[in-house]
């Protein structure tokens, strides 16, 4: 590609449905945090992130990284989308290529786009599911590091470049599905659905549950897995989705959770995770939103660039963030999500 600099400076402003008010935004009190900065909007959050706490550096100078996950082995999984590489950060600071090409095998598609892995989630027997762009699947890398594809056609369609998943604890997968690995997004002549989906896979079976999402993105569940919440990363429909989850594991009564398409800061609701008590942290408008489970924005944590993921590790209290070009850490007051693996 001759111009990696201009399609990434483009695909960067990248990443539908009802709409609803945007969240009032009461007086902000700002704070310096070492690295970066916390905002708070609502006194709950003083109980969920220390007035003394730490933003870290752990680790840059890379291109676009995404999808942190905590392994058993105490070290951290992460992304490089456009260096299309998978790297492993150990506490003592070292930094190693796990996968390359991690997401793109093959020679097709221009270098600088979003072609590389993306989203990660840990399955049984210590093996990993990867969402990778440019190979359009999800696949399964085991214990040993062989990479297998587990799934990558819809009814016989290639998807279009699996994002984010996550599982539920009954086993079952879902994970989504906008265009962000084609050079040409919806209009590139290699997409082979007409639409940007939300997917579940159970037993075998691929279930499309959401179709109506223009950027289908980051994805997770609630602590009790009654509402699954989604991202769309849409510059003109910034927002983050609710959905109920039936007892067979499709969803219903989709409505808007937060509306921050009027926010003046640069970001789009991208990944996301959920704390123990349901509040949810994800990536928004300058910086990580930090949302009660009735979204009422309580805080922002603001780092150096603007994130783009986050996943829980450590003690499960510590909150690793993907920003860009660097990886950050910041230790909460409350633990996240428990895996299901």
């Amino acid at each position: 590609m001759t111009r990696p600099a201009i399609v990434l400076a483009t695909l960067l402003l990248m990443a539908g449905c009802s709409r609803a008010p945007a969240p009032s935004v009461p007086p902000a009190q700002e704070e310096p945090a070492s690295i970066g900065t916390l905002v708070r909007l609502d006194p709950s959050f003083d109980a969920l992130v220390p007035q003394d706490v730490r933003i870290e550096k752990l680790a840059g100078g890379f291109t676009f990284i995404e999808g942190p996950l905590w392994r058993p082995s105490k070290v951290l999984w992460f992304s490089d989308v456009v260096g299309n590489v998978v790297r492993q950060w150990s506490p003592d600071g070292n930094v190693t290529v796990l996968l390359q090409p991690g997401g793109y095998d093959g020679n097709g598609l221009p270098e600088g786009g979003f072609i590389g892995p993306n989203g990660m989630t840990a399955d049984k027997d210590g093996a990993v599911l990867l969402c990778q762009h440019g190979n359009r699947r999800i696949a399964r890398i085991s214990a040993d590091m062989k990479v297998t594809t587990l799934v990558d056609k819809f009814e016989g369609k290639k998807l279009n470049s699996p994002n984010d998943l996550v599982f539920r604890s009954d086993g079952s997968l879902y994970f989504t599905d906008p265009p962000y690995g084609l050079p040409k997004g919806d209009n590139d002549p290699m997409k082979e659905l007409k639409f940007n989906g939300v997917y579940r896979l159970a037993g075998g079976k691929l279930q499309l549950l959401v179709k109506d999402l223009t950027r289908p993105n980051g994805i997770a569940f609630s602590p009790d897995e009654k509402v699954l919440y989604v991202a769309n990363s849409d510059e003109k429909k910034r927002l983050w989705m609710r959905y109920d989850v039936a007892a067979d594991g499709s969803l219903r009564s989709g409505r808007v959770f937060a509306d921050v398409t009027a926010e003046k800061e640069e970001g789009l609701p991208d990944g996301m995770k959920i704390d123990s008590l349901g509040n949810v942290y994800g990536t928004g408008p300058g910086g990580i939103w930090v949302m009660s489970p009735e979204g009422k924005h309580l805080g922002t944590i603001k780092l150096p660039e603007q994130p783009a993921n986050c996943g829980w590790g450590d003690d499960g209290k510590s909150l690793y963030m993907t920003a860009r070009t660097s990886l950050y850490r910041i230790k909460l007051a409350v633990a996240g999500e428990k895996l299901v693996y």
